[in-house]
């Protein structure tokens, strides 16, 4: 049978698709790469493009620059926390959802986090150290933190402009993850199931600080007026 035009077209698109993902891969590969061989600073976007057999201008239609490429994996791991946060189930209190899609990921043995390679482990680990580096994480971690909060403010039908929950949610959320994937990377030991028991650790942990901070506030009452409130009253 003749396949339709839509067909064609489509097929003609999902080819496109490949192709650029596979460009993109390669890109940054190549970064990570010539980051570890090298430094950040030991060498040029025309190490990556022709390590990865493309064109500099090809290189500038994906990445703004090489630490943004060598930290491209970081930028996917993002979309897959946010995608499993999309499909948590819809009566989960924000804060729990955020947890479950991060261990939702975590723990994703058919398709392991980009920071689970030893190499993006590595680059990982470089962060803290270069400024470059560090200034790239930094930007593709607030448009993946962007994303998560208006998936939560979707899920719970507020303007994210005018309720706080879903930024407060996701800041606290990407914190605890941030904190304990970055020190696990800087480590010789613990594989990716340890990382994951770790962040859940430090998830409850998180959830009995606010239990024993709510807790407190409910025992203790509302905050009486100092002394010098008090004697300015009896004047």
């Amino acid at each position: 049978m003749k396949a339709t035009e839509p067909d064609t077209a489509q097929a003609r698109e999902d080819l496109r698709r490949r192709r650029s993902h596979r460009t993109r891969e390669a890109l940054g590969a190549a970064a990570v790469d010539l980051v570890l061989e090298h430094g950040l600073d030991g060498f040029g976007v025309e190490a990556i493009v022709e390590r990865a057999e493309v064109t500099r201008r090809t290189f500038s239609r994906y990445f703004p620059d090489k630490a943004d490429a060598a930290l491209d994996f970081t930028r996917a791991d993002g979309a897959r926390i946010n995608d499993a946060l999309r499909h948590r189930p819809a009566d989960e209190p924000p804060l729990a959802a955020y947890r479950g899609a991060v261990l939702d990921w975590l723990t994703d043995d058919g398709r392991p986090a980009g920071h689970a390679r030893p190499k993006e482990r590595a680059v990982l680990a470089l962060v803290d150290r270069e400024p470059d580096l560090l200034a790239a994480y930094a930007r593709i971690r607030a448009e993946a933190q962007a994303a998560s909060v208006r998936v939560l403010a979707d899920r719970i039908g507020v303007d994210p402009d005018r309720d706080p929950r879903p930024g407060l949610v996701v800041e606290v959320g990407a914190g605890v993850l941030s904190s304990v994937l970055h020190a696990w990377a800087r480590e010789t030991e613990g594989d990716a199931a340890d990382l994951a028991a770790r962040v859940a650790r430090a998830y409850d942990l998180l959830g009995h600080e606010v239990a024993a901070a709510t807790d407190h506030i409910h025992h203790s009452g509302p905050r009486t007026a100092g002394p010098g409130a008090r004697k300015g009253a009896r004047q």
